[in-house]
């Protein structure tokens, strides 16, 4: 497998992809859930990956009902996810040998995420990750989130890269269909949602960690 064109910027996707995260934040809904006597199947949360609030909100709200007190339940949700970041998330597999290698090569990085700011601080800040990236795409940094593709042509933009020379890096459905439709090369690396038909084929390749991600761009470069 080769990358169809020659990558001069890798935009990364945060939550699953850089951090795992994802299982926490179902962990932390479905335990908000349970103290509200109510339920909140798996396949509901997995259609909430990658979705800014909002988005999120209105599918929490197609399930629960219009009557659902949507706001003690999230804030709730938040705290507990707050204490886990407390405690500490762990990064994917193969984040910092990416950086590294891409620091190496001199190529561009950015993240293009559905969190806020401050999430994305509290997130990648105790990992010391933040100065590895050129530029932070989070909430409020664009008009549509994910799948719109303003995330990535955000990060585009500020990189000073064309679209089409990104490399996108996501884990979830959303994300890949933003950053297709920003025409960028798109790599799913799958965490909690597999990598349906679709997802291959809006993909350049699927890759089952960071590490298979390096190793086809250090084989485009002839090794770094």
């Amino acid at each position: 497998m080769t990358l169809p064109r020659r990558v001069e910027a890798v935009v990364f996707d945060m939550d699953g992809l850089l951090v795992d995260t994802e299982s926490m934040f179902r962990d932390v809904m479905m335990e908000a859930s349970r103290r509200r006597g109510v339920h909140l199947p798996v396949e509901v949360f997995l259609r909430m990956v990658g979705l800014q609030h909002e988005a999120s909100r209105a599918v929490a709200m197609a399930h629960f009902g219009e009557d659902f007190d949507y706001e003690p339940w999230i804030a709730d949700a938040w705290a507990l996810s707050h204490a886990r970041h407390a405690v500490g998330v762990a990064l994917k597999e193969g984040v910092v040998e990416l950086l590294d290698y891409l620091e190496a090569a001199g190529i561009p990085r950015a993240v293009a995420t559905s969190s806020g700011h401050p999430t994305v601080t509290r997130t990648l800040e105790p990992h010391g990750l933040l100065p590895r990236f050129q530029t932070i795409v989070a909430a409020g940094d664009y008009a549509r989130g994910k799948p719109n593709p303003d995330p990535f042509l955000t990060a585009a933009d500020r990189l000073g890269v064309d679209p089409a020379a990104c490399l996108a890096l996501e884990d979830s459905h959303n994300g890949v269909r933003a950053a297709h439709a920003a025409g960028m090369m798109t790599i799913m690396v799958p965490d909690l949602l597999e990598a349906t038909q679709e997802m291959r084929s809006l993909c350049v390749a699927i890759s089952q960690t960071l590490h298979e991600v390096r190793a086809l761009l250090e084989a485009q470069r002839g090794g770094g």
